[in-house]
C-alpha cells in the first residue's frame, strides 16, 4: 500500500514537471532560421522575437527597413481577446523594440516604437536603419481572454483528476 502510494505521488510529480516543460517550450523551438536574401547579396542577420506571424533569425538584405522585416515576418500576431478593442481602458498598442549591442561602448542601444493598432506606422520606423545582430522583439499589448485561463488551468485540472484515479485505483488493487 505504502510503495503503491509512493508510486502514485512520483507519477504526479512527474506529470506535472513534464506539463510545465511543455508549456516553456514554443513549438518549432530552435528551427527558425529564415532566409529572405538572395545568394550572393550583402546580408544582415537580424532576429525578430515576439508577437509576429514568424519569429527566428533573418537573413536580410542590406538597406531593409523595419516595417518590411516585420512584414517579412508575417506581420503582427491578432491577440485573442474580447469583442471590445480596448485594453484596460485604452485601445490595443503595438510596441516595437530594436536592441543594439555597441561593442566600443559596451552598452546596449535601444530604439522604441509605440503606436495604437488604428495609428499609422511612426515615420520614424521607415527611417530607422536595421543592422546586423540587432534583436527586434514585437509586443502586442492585451488583455487575457476565457481560452487563455483554460490554458493554464485544464493542464493542472487534467493531471490532478488523472493522479487521483491513479491513486484510487491502485488502493483498490
Amino acid at each position: 500500500m505504502y510503495n503503491s502510494l509512493r508510486i502514485a505521488l512520483f507519477l504526479l510529480l512527474f506529470f506535472i514537471f513534464a506539463a510545465s516543460i511543455r508549456a516553456q517550450v514554443p513549438e518549432g523551438f530552435g528551427d527558425r532560421f529564415i532566409r529572405v536574401a538572395e545568394i550572393g547579396q550583402l546580408v544582415d542577420s537580424v532576429n525578430v522575437w515576439g508577437d509576429v506571424g514568424s519569429s527566428g533569425r533573418y537573413l536580410i538584405p542590406e538597406g531593409t527597413k523595419l516595417p518590411e522585416l516585420i512584414s517579412l515576418s508575417l506581420g503582427f500576431t491578432q491577440p485573442r481577446e474580447p469583442r471590445e478593442p480596448t485594453v484596460g481602458g485604452r485601445k490595443r498598442e503595438l510596441e516595437v523594440k530594436v536592441s543594439r549591442f555597441d561593442e566600443n561602448e559596451r552598452i546596449v542601444e535601444v530604439a522604441y516604437f509605440r503606436y495604437r493598432n488604428y495609428d499609422p506606422e511612426p515615420i520614424e520606423m521607415f527611417e530607422f536603419d536595421l543592422q546586423n545582430n540587432d534583436i527586434i522583439t514585437v509586443q502586442v499589448s492585451r488583455v487575457p481572454s476565457f481560452t487563455d485561463y483554460v490554458g493554464v488551468i485544464a493542464p493542472i485540472l487534467g493531471t490532478l483528476a488523472t493522479s487521483i484515479l491513479l491513486i484510487e485505483r491502485l488502493r483498490g488493487d
